[in-house]
């Protein structure tokens, strides 16, 4: 298999894991979400899917904070800018586009 369709391959299953997640967010225990969350970051630093990493690493440490939801729709919502980024260099950019949205 090509560098390419597994990559593709992956993004294709990060997507599916982050549509479940935010589906079942309602009912899940905080720390399920940071669980899931962390099986997102895992899969994206396999790929080197570096911005999707740092953002699903944020969202996993803060699902056992007070605020959880709001924080987690956020990550979510930047998830999709974060799947289509090939440069390192976007994990901060989008992270600092998270933390403006929250504050």
């Amino acid at each position: 298999m090509a560098a390419s369709d597994s990559l593709n391959t992956a993004r294709s299953i990060l997507c599916e894991r982050i549509a479940e997640l935010e589906a079942r967010m309602p009912q899940l225990a905080p720390q399920a979400i940071s669980k899931k969350m962390d099986a997102i970051r895992c899969l994206a630093a396999e790929h080197g899917l570096a911005a999707l990493e740092g953002l699903a690493d944020y969202a996993a440490h803060h699902a056992l904070m007070p605020g959880h939801r709001q924080t987690t729709r956020a990550a979510i919502e930047h998830m999709g800018a974060a799947l289509g980024s090939d440069t390192p260099r976007d994990r901060e950019t989008i992270l600092a586009a998270l933390a403006v949205r929250l504050h």
